[in-house]
């Protein structure tokens, strides 16, 4: 009959929580509280980036491709109505129709790119603070990890002093396993956060440059001229060439009455 014990069963999520904690000291539950954060952080980037982040979709470019095609009243309206409801929670959509209502109005170019500037960094502006935060996630924890490397070397020694010179092999490994776990936990925390912030960068930086060339194109399609304006200018014209040609002949009789005279 055998006399071999029956495996522990595995711990669970808290009690992996508990034993880390354990090996590592206080630090640990410093760096656990990061992790959670910066988790929560990038799942609210996800979240609302899929719903607030500026994008060009298929729709609102074919919208802005009309648009540039004939510039006019009627096409920002028909550009107002090609999007959905879901689509208008994109902010790119109102910037799109901003320019296009300004272009075609023909507001002053300078106020115009000043408030598409301002709109524009307001769009942005909801994913600037979720960026510091995951980099300064994957700065500290590094440094919180080098802390906890520092507590277990100074239990250490202070365990050697104790025992004035002493001290057994236990006491010693106690303070020094604290010491490599904080700062395994350190790194295990900083090196996804740091590639999670620079890719929330890359995707900022993008959005960025597609706003940009948005704007950029739709302030420099000419707007088309009212085909009254065009009339009006077409009847000032002539007019204007009639005072001409009146001043021409007066002074021309002027010129044939004083050599009369």
């Amino acid at each position: 009959m055998s006399s071999a014990l029956p495996p522990a069963p595995a711990p669970g999520l808290e009690g992996l929580i508990l034993q880390l904690t354990d090996m590592g000291g206080p630090v640990m539950w410093v760096l656990l509280a990061l992790a959670i954060t910066g988790l929560a952080t990038f799942f609210y980037l996800l979240l609302f980036g899929a719903l607030f982040a500026p994008r060009m979709t298929r729709r609102l470019r074919r919208a802005i491709a009309t648009w540039q095609a004939e510039p006019n009243d009627a096409h920002v309206a028909a550009l107002a109505t090609s999007t959905g409801r879901l689509a208008r929670l994109n902010p790119m959509v109102q910037l799109a129709l901003t320019a296009t209502d300004a272009q075609t109005r023909r507001e002053d170019p300078e106020k115009l790119q000043q408030r598409l500037a301002r709109d524009a960094q307001h769009a942005l502006e909801p994913f600037e603070a979720p960026l510091k935060i995951l980099e300064v996630i994957a700065a500290l924890a590094p440094l919180l990890g080098l802390l906890g490397t520092v507590l277990g070397m100074m239990d250490a020694f202070s365990a050697m002093a104790a025992s004035e010179g002493r001290a057994n092999a236990s006491q010693l490994s106690g303070g020094i396993h604290e010491a490599l776990t904080t700062t395994a936990a350190g790194l295990v925390v900083a090196i996804p956060f740091a590639a999670l912030a620079a890719w929330t960068e890359f995707r900022l930086r993008r959005i960025s440059k597609t706003i940009n060339s948005t704007l950029v194109t739709l302030l420099t399609t000419a707007p088309a001229i009212p085909e009254p304006a065009r009339q009006q200018d077409a009847r000032v014209v002539p007019a204007a060439r009639r005072r001409d040609q009146h001043t021409v002949i007066s002074e021309h009789h002027r010129r044939l009455a004083n050599a009369a005279g």
